[in-house]
């Protein structure tokens, strides 16, 4: 919104009318120049500070991209180790589990082979007394 430059009367009175007239339409040509000079290296200035925030973004961006790759491929193999030291841990307790039931299961089959040999022998003792009982 350009500004009117408008001069005193004594000035008016000076230069005369026509005189001070052209006078201000030069200033305020003069300052329209100017506001409008000001106007286009502002849009200048801006393009450029625009172009290079655009450009440092990109920058970011690809340091970022870059950041989360590594960070990736850490977890990963991390999450390979742990998974290597779980199989193991696993394989580990199995082989633990299946001896003690490999134990478990030959003390049971002494003891179920001794209870039957007793039960075996208490059935004989009884079908010979109740034979010796029967006879007369």
């Amino acid at each position: 919104m350009p500004v009117a430059a408008k001069l005193s009367s004594k000035f008016y009175d000076k230069l005369g009318d026509d005189v001070a007239n052209e006078l201000v339409e030069w200033f305020n040509l003069v300052d329209a120049t100017y506001r409008s000079d000001l106007r286009e290296l502002n849009e200048l200035n801006f393009a450029r500070f625009d172009a290079k925030l655009e450009q440092r973004i990109a920058q970011l961006e690809a340091k970022l991209e870059q950041r989360i790759a590594q960070l990736e491929a850490k977890m990963n193999e991390g999450f390979a180790r742990a998974d290597a030291r779980q199989e193991q841990r696993i394989a580990e307790v199995k082989a633990e589990l299946t001896d003690s039931l490999g134990a478990l299961e030959s003390r049971l089959s002494h003891r179920l082979l001794g209870f039957w040999i007793a039960q075996a022998a208490t059935t004989v003792g009884l079908v010979f007394g109740v034979v010796k009982l029967m006879q007369p």
